[in-house]
């Protein structure tokens, strides 16, 4: 983001208060304490914060710092308590990236992926509204999002929450939706701090990274959402440069306080504390859930000296100073309004439709022509998939069907599984003894045993499906030839499964194991404990000849349909990495088999991220949804049936397989070797690695097809103070009105002898245009986005000197060029 005057006005300040401290420290013959101690929310925190801190024993500061139970919980992620005793509240704290995440109905937003896809701020700033609002209907006070890391690998679990690969967007969009959410009332956190851009070894991986890739890359979101005034920032588990983020005064105070202004406070992910004294002073305020180092061991250290109590103060006033912002000191917060789920389910539903993305549109294939009869294939076609899984789960007022919002719109319709995700009975001939196919109940109170023979009529691979009532850690045990199927995952890994595997339709907990079986008998062994309330589990199976019953029926319903809609997913969760770019199970078979058998096939996509299609060649179209949120089912339907454009554009570059990304083939990148990992490619992340070695990507940044044309026209470039200001005009040249969403690229300075791109995103626009409508565009590039970080100088310097500019509608498809004087 650009330097404001107020943002210019502040550091200056901080800069000058400094050396003005050092002065007087040498005038007195005194030791001035370090200015990071005095600087940001240190100062002016106001006459209502300091008289509180002047109240608070130390034991009610201590309590202000760490997470606590709850007495009136409501699902949400942390709660710290307040001082009764001087009118501080306590806080709640829930979940957030598409929803406010407790065990209460809430509008199920569309994945933030999803959201960055229309490349509008407003509609971000809005997404962000029906947060805030809700969040504060709903009793909390601090929403732990959004999350600005930006894509690095597009194997990372979570891509799905954030907004892409690109540090102008993602920056863009971060302050747009943080401004939303606080203007509702609802303190906003971005989180990870620094560097958390994948799920593997998350909790201890030392990312490696340089000063120039560090700033103009993962920094530029997190210094933008500080420019738009985020109340809180979450420090991440991984370490940065050897230390770990949340006790690292790097990032903690020398930039996020120093250099950005930053007046809010810092909290750990959950259990990402590692120290008392050290994060403290370096600059971490609040530790989450709970007070493991800042609960009784902080009282401690102030107690026997080794932590000033100042230190303490200089937190606990952070804390109080975002309160009293709010209104949550003194009563001045407005009342907390009521939902409004007509208003979140609208915007839901607004935010899927303009996210959504046409990569493939061939031979006319969409949009789909009413009355037509049409083969729905795929089990989210029938089962809406709403979220991804872990933080990002919400429960939503409702989410339909897809395959009920084609029905509603089609002329014959049929559904025909295609991909099995919950298995079929075990037959009862294949046990000895026999099982209930449908389940077995256990009492409350009693364990129930099954001592027995699978016998396998053929060699083949089986994925056992056990379905269960219980909490993950108390569900039955299963024994295949000795070896336990279903094993405890280490640390919370039971607890971050997907957000559609992961429940069967009934609700049940489901989870999944694989192994491949010869023919003959192997003994099976279950035991399941009823516990307080008793339980319900069934076992279930998938096989090589289920799967091929599945695909050849589905082959049958895409042959006497005019067109096939078939629906593909991929579960992303927090927690874990993705293995592969491929469509999970037998699903790349299913969708050779039924595009050979019908090209009329348009594939729809619920993926996290980018995903390889050696398929592609084959299909009439693909649409790539995401996780669509509530409304998906019927933002699915009306961009197939042509009532809106597809106004999504991709914010990752689309690798064609998994041996051509910036990542692949070098461990020492990801994941990591030996508890390191290199960001060697510094700043060519995403497209930029794609143009720097010349590699051709399945879909580019910014790629997604409309149902008209576009024409580009008329291009200049102007330089000034302040960046530079692009012209065109862009004209709707088809039959119909549509989506442009113009990108504008900005090549490198020649008078920089720093690394530098081939091109960088410089802005863009989003329009709507009716039949030859033409609109004049004009785009600013920042100076910002024309400057460098110089890791000699630790700053940012210009980058002056003649400039090649690009207009397109991605960043390979560029249709105009330019060139244009930067100048100081």
């Amino acid at each position: 983001m650009p330097d404001t005057a107020s943002t210019v006005s502040r550091r200056s300040a901080l800069r000058l208060l400094g050396g003005a401290i050092a002065v007087a420290a040498a005038a007195t013959g005194g030791s001035a304490p370090p200015v990071h101690a005095l600087t940001g929310a240190d100062r002016g925190a106001g006459p209502r914060v300091e008289a509180l801190l002047a109240r608070l024993t130390l034991d009610e500061k201590i309590s202000l710092l760490h997470g606590a139970t709850d007495p009136d919980p409501l699902g949400q992620a942390g709660y710290v308590p307040g001082v009764k005793r001087l009118g501080i509240p306590p806080l709640r704290l829930a979940d957030g990236p598409a929803g406010v995440r407790v065990t209460r109905h809430a509008t199920a937003l569309p994945a933030p992926v999803l959201l960055a896809a229309a490349f509008d701020p407003e509609l971000a700033r809005r997404y962000g509204r029906v947060i805030g609002h809700e969040g504060r209907a709903l009793g909390q006070d601090v929403l732990l999002s959004p999350m600005v890391n930006l894509i690095r690998t597009p194997y990372a679990g979570r891509n799905f929450e954030t907004f892409g690969e690109d540090p102008l967007l993602a920056a863009d969009l971060v302050a747009a939706e943080i401004e939303g959410i606080q203007g509702e009332g609802l303190v906003a956190t971005v989180k990870h701090y620094a560097m958390n851009n994948q799920e593997k070894d998350r909790m201890s991986v030392d990312v490696r990274v340089g000063e120039q890739p560090l700033h103009e890359l993962e920094l530029r979101g997190f210094e933008a959402a500080v420019g738009a005034g985020t109340g809180a920032v979450m420090g991440a588990y991984n370490k940065v440069n050897g230390t770990f983020a949340c006790e690292n005064k790097t990032l903690l105070t020398d930039i996020l306080r120093d250099r950005w202004g930053f007046d809010g406070w810092v909290m750990t992910d959950w259990f990402a504390a590692h120290s008392t004294k050290r994060a403290l002073t370096a600059g971490l305020d609040m530790e989450m859930p709970d007070g493991t180092y800042f609960g009784t061991a902080l009282r401690s250290a102030v107690a026997n000296g080794s932590v000033p109590e100042r230190y303490v103060d200089r937190a606990v006033r952070r804390v109080l100073r975002v309160m009293d912002r709010f209104g949550l000191l003194d009563g001045s917060a407005p009342p907390r309004p009521e939902r409004d789920a007509a208003a979140g389910a609208a915007v839901a539903l607004e935010v899927a439709k303009a996210g959504a993305t046409l990569l493939r549109n061939e031979r006319g294939t969409l949009p789909l022509p009413g009355g037509a009869s049409i083969a729905v294939i795929g089990p989210t076609g029938e089962r809406p998939f709403v979220s991804g899984g872990g933080s990002a789960h919400v429960v939503p007022d409702h989410a339909d069907s897809p395959l009920d919002a084609i029905k509603s719109r089609a002329g014959k319709v049929t559904y025909t599984l295609g991909e099995d995700l919950f298995g079929k009975p075990i037959p009862t001939a294949a046990l000895s003894p026999a099982l209930d196919g449908e389940g077995q109940r256990v009492d409350a109170g009693k364990t129930w045993t099954y001592d027995g023979t699978l016998t396998v009529p053929g060699a083949d691979e089986w994925t056992f499906v056990l379905h269960f009532s219980s909490a993950p850690t108390a569900r039955p045990k299963v024994l295949l030839d000795g070896e336990e199927l279903f094993p405890l995952a280490p640390g919370y890994g039971e607890y971050f499964s997907g957000g559609l595997v992961s429940a069967a339709p009934d609700g049940l907990t489901v989870r999944r194991a694989t192994r491949k079986l010869a023919e003959g008998a192997h003994t099976l062994r279950i035991s399941a404990a009823g516990g307080d309330s008793g339980q319900l589990f069934r076992l279930r199976r998938i096989t090589g000849a289920t799967r091929a019953q599945d695909v050849a029926a589905a082959v049958r319903a895409a042959r006497t349909a005019r067109h096939v809609v078939l629906f593909a997913y991929e579960d992303a969760t927090e927690g874990q990495d993705r293995t592969t770019l491929a469509l999970p199970g037998n699903q790349e078979r299913l969708i050779d088999a039924v595009t050979a058998a019908n090209p009329r096939t348009t594939v729809v996509l619920n993926t996290s991220s980018s995903t390889s299609m050696p398929w592609l060649e084959r299909t009439g179209a693909v649409l790539q949804m995401y996780y669509p949120g509530q409304e998906g089912a019927a933002a699915t339907a009306a961009v197939l049936f042509g009532d809106c454009d597809p106004g999504g554009r991709l914010t990752q570059s689309f690798p064609i397989d998994d041996d051509h990304h910036p990542l692949a083939g070098d461990p020492r990148r990801y994941p990591g070797v030996d508890g390191t990992e290199q960001y060697s490619e510094g700043i060519h992340a995403g497209y930029r690695w794609y143009d720097a070695e010349n590699v051709r990507p399945l879909f580019p940044f910014g790629h997604g097809l409309s149902y008209t044309s576009f024409a580009y026209e008329d291009l200049s470039a102007r330089g000034h103070r302040r960046g530079l200001d692009v012209s065109f005009t862009v004209r709707n040249t088809g039959r119909r009105a549509g989506v442009a969403v113009p990108q504008v690229y900005v090549g490198p300075s020649p008078d920089l002898r720093l690394d530098q791109a081939v091109r960088v995103l410089g802005g863009y626009r989003r329009l709507t245009l009716r039949p030859g409508q033409r609109s004049q565009v004009t785009v600013r590039v920042d100076a910002r986005t024309l400057s460098s970080w110089d890791p000699q100088r630790h700053d940012w310097v210009p980058g002056t000197g003649r400039r090649r500019v690009w207009v397109g509608a991605s960043a390979r498809d560029l249709r105009l060029r330019t060139s244009v004087e930067v100048g100081r």
